[in-house]
């Protein structure tokens, strides 16, 4: 029996703007057609997954965050400290394999459920 159910888990906005972006470079150097399609599919397939999950938005609360954690030096990537931030504002634990980065963000609770 499952101890989570799908309900319980938020995939940040974050993650689509980071997914999304990596998939547009891949179209814009893409130098054959085969590649350009594949960039498409992958966009496609990115839609469909994105459409599927609970999205937890960056608002003006994980933005203060953010802001506040920039102004406390917390020296992690922009993108994984929003990711951070959001967490925060929401109260959530974090789940992510990047224990390194996310474990100098104070008061944030992260686990690697990969291990």
């Amino acid at each position: 029996m499952l101890r989570y159910t799908a309900t319980e888990f938020f995939i940040p906005i974050i993650s689509f703007h980071e997914q999304a972006s990596g998939w547009s470079a891949f179209i814009n150097r893409a130098r054959d057609r085969e590649a350009v399609i594949r960039g498409y599919q992958m966009f496609e397939r990115l839609l469909s997954d994105f459409a599927e999950a609970q999205i937890i938005s960056f608002d003006s609360a994980a933005a203060d965050i953010f802001n506040s954690l920039r102004t406390q030096k917390v020296r992690i990537g922009t993108m994984d400290l929003r990711i951070a931030a959001t967490a925060l504002a929401g109260n959530l634990t974090l789940l992510s394999r990047n224990l390194v980065d996310f474990k100098q963000v104070p008061g944030l609770h992260v686990e690697d459920w990969t291990a």
